[in-house]
């Protein structure tokens, strides 16, 4: 786990008006952190089947969707325990904020995807560091757990993107998604998700 490191990477911090805003409506983050853990999952399967011929990816992401499927059935477990009954949940604006930035040819669209995953792994991961010292201890104990598993698949889609892209590349997306990151973050959102922005 190296924070540092993923606060180095993302362009900004968790307003300290989200995590008001996620200690004040626990069932909606339990849920949409559900969703996204499996949705992290299916990600990681997608990329698998479309590009099937590279070894390197598919190990990453063959042991990332089981582990993202266990935090999902973790987070159910957690749920049923405090009786946070299943419903829809519209996605944020977040992730397909971000996709908007992918090129669509290859194979700078895998460069671009994996930049993509590794900006929601560190945020994801930031996130739940912003959000341990303000949790009960049970929530607080398993929030604190994921961090290195995060902190891990951001590492990962990292390494992979300079593995497939040119380096010069690889940084210039870098830089180009930290900036739309950081204004999904700052700016207002109507709607109050697991990655959302500003509360209004």
């Amino acid at each position: 786990m190296n924070l540092p490191e993923i606060n180095d990477f993302l362009g900004c911090r968790t307003p300290q008006a989200w995590v008001v805003a996620a200690l004040a409506d626990q069932e909606t983050l339990l849920i949409d952190h559900k969703n996204n853990e499996f949705k992290a999952a299916a990600s990681a399967m997608a990329l698998i089947a479309k590009y099937n011929t590279h070894l390197d990816l598919i190990n990453f992401m063959s042991r990332l969707a089981r582990e993202e499927l266990v935090h999902h059935e973790q987070v159910l477990r957690i749920m049923k325990r405090r009786h946070v009954p299943l419903r829809p949940l519209s996605a944020g604006r977040y992730a397909s904020g971000l996709r908007k930035v992918v090129r669509n040819h290859e194979p700078v669209k895998l460069v671009d995807t994996l930049v993509v995953g590794a900006f929601i792994e560190a945020r994801s991961c930031e996130r739940f560091e912003a959000l341990v010292p303000h949790l009960d201890e049970e929530l607080g104990k398993f929030y604190f757990g994921l961090l290195k598993s995060e902190a891990r698949h951001y590492q990962g889609y990292l390494k992979l993107a300079y593995q497939f892209g040119d380096a010069a590349d690889v940084n210039a997306v870098i830089g180009k998604v930290r900036a739309v990151e950081r204004e999904l973050i700052e700016s207002s959102d109507e709607e109050f998700r697991f990655h959302s922005g500003m509360p209004l």
